[in-house]
């Protein structure tokens, strides 16, 4: 035996490297502006975690004359983002444009078929498209990353896809939109209503000039689609969420639901079952003492159960410029070490194609809240409407008496169908006393 110690042997990626990686970024928005400040004031930091420094060498946005913030005069500018997918000097394309379709789609498809890793932080691109650019980055050999994608700075994706890689999971979600979750906790704690909520959010730059996405759900819907795909290892499947938004959640309802001891909160949730797999983005009423109730404000926060792990809650800020940036450049000090994980967490080969439950077979609680003509005999017909639809009343709550007018009152259920809930309120609509269309939200145990 030699008297010499043998030296540690390093491998690839893990041995000291003074190469640069070098990124392109294409959109320079707040997070695109987020990320190239945030590798600049970290450098040190980032390049002793990553193994080598990471440096912006391109950048791609529409106008060149807007203030970011941040000097990118020593930086190559490309008007044609396309053209970062071909740029010599660029290692990793960042993708930042968002949008399912359109120069976000163009460019990573081209970088990807180019051989060259990808980050973005497009949840759109990647739940309507994501089964397909993932075989195409396999075919490659190059790693497509999204960590930022879903829930901001909070690192949901590699916690399912790595830290719960051996569980099988049953149950992911939660909150997944902060501009929802701030306007809903707004309005509880000071009994305005939704317009008025929404206008703020929009001065403050919590919700878009056009905040459909958010407020109607389509944005946790996205999260929702990939968060199941990985939880549950199945091709991405957007167009099975069922999705409802916030905009008919009233003040009314927000104070009747603090009354009965629960918070309305927007919830993305997917489960799986013997009947198989259920997404669904919806107003949930949920217990106060739920941990979910307690996330407040902008806040998001993913749940997540299995058989062995158990229950796991990560919250944080799901948006933003910090929160997103630090989960962009995660990724590219994973892709610096040579860590690249597949996509879907397993090989787009082995991934199952697990069917879809429709909305329709879904089974739960329910809150339905009724504006009708205060007169004798309404609660009979409001209880045979139930009836004739198979639906049990558990409680009724109705303050004081208007006779002739208008009074709501709020029923809860016990456990049904949602087919048969839909039939009641349809039944319900149609009486006469119903003087507007019921009010319904499902309730969750958090």
């Amino acid at each position: 035996m030699s008297d010499v110690a043998e030296k540690p042997r390093q491998h690839g990626a893990d041995r000291a490297c003074t190469t640069a990686l070098r990124i392109g970024i294409a959109g320079l928005g707040t997070v695109g502006a987020g990320v190239v400040r945030l590798l600049r004031a970290n450098a040190d930091l980032v390049a002793a975690r990553a193994g080598r420094p990471i440096v912006v060498t391109a950048i791609s946005a529409r106008d060149r004359a807007r203030e970011r913030g941040i000097d990118v005069s020593d930086l190559r500018w490309h008007d044609d983002s396309g053209a970062l997918a071909t740029d010599p000097e660029v290692d990793v394309v960042v993708e930042l444009i968002g949008g399912a379709d359109g120069p976000a789609a163009r460019l990573v498809e081209a970088a990807l078929d180019a051989g060259k890793p990808v980050v973005t932080a497009n949840k759109a691109l990647i739940a309507v498209h994501g089964a397909r650019l993932a075989r195409l980055a396999e075919s490659r050999g190059v790693a497509l990353a999204f960590e930022a994608a879903v829930a901001g700075g909070i690192p949901v994706i590699k916690a399912v896809r790595e830290g719960l890689a051996a569980d099988r999971l049953t149950r992911i979600g939660g909150i997944l939109n902060g501009t929802c979750n701030y306007i809903l906790t707004t309005m509880r704690e000071t009994g305005r209503d939704f317009a008025s909520v929404l206008a703020d959010a929009q001065a403050l730059g919590y919700a878009e000039a056009d905040p459909s996405t958010d407020i109607d759900g389509i944005d946790a819907a996205h999260k929702l689609a990939i968060l199941a795909a990985l939880a549950f290892g199945r091709p991405v499947d957007f167009a099975s969420v069922h999705v409802e938004g916030i905009r008919r959640i009233s003040a009314q309802d927000i104070d009747f639901a603090r009354q009965l001891g629960y918070r309305i909160k927007l919830l993305g949730i997917a489960s799986r079952s013997a009947a198989g797999i259920e997404t669904r983005v919806h107003p949930c009423l949920v217990p106060q003492s739920a941990p979910v109730a307690q996330v407040e404000g902008v806040f998001n926060a993913v749940v997540a159960e299995g058989d062995f792990v158990g229950r796991v809650m990560l919250e944080g800020r799901g948006a933003g410029a910090g929160p997103t940036a630090t989960a962009v450049v995660a990724d590219l000090i994973d892709l610096a070490r040579g860590h690249a994980a597949p996509v879907w967490g397993a090989a787009s080969a082995t991934l199952q194609s697990a069917s879809s439950m429709p909305m329709s077979q879904h089974r739960g609680a329910y809150y339905l809240r009724l504006n009708v003509t205060d007169r004798p005999g309404v609660i009979a017909e409001v209880a045979a409407a139930l009836r004739d639809a198979g639906v049990s009343l558990k409680s009724m709550l109705q303050h004081g008496r208007a006779p002739g007018e208008a009074v709501a009152i709020v029923l809860l259920t016990h456990e049904t169908g949602e087919s048969s809930m839909q039939k009641a309120i349809e039944r319900l609509a149609g009486l006469s006393v119903v003087l507007e269309p019921p009010a319904m939200i499902r309730i969750e145990a958090g």
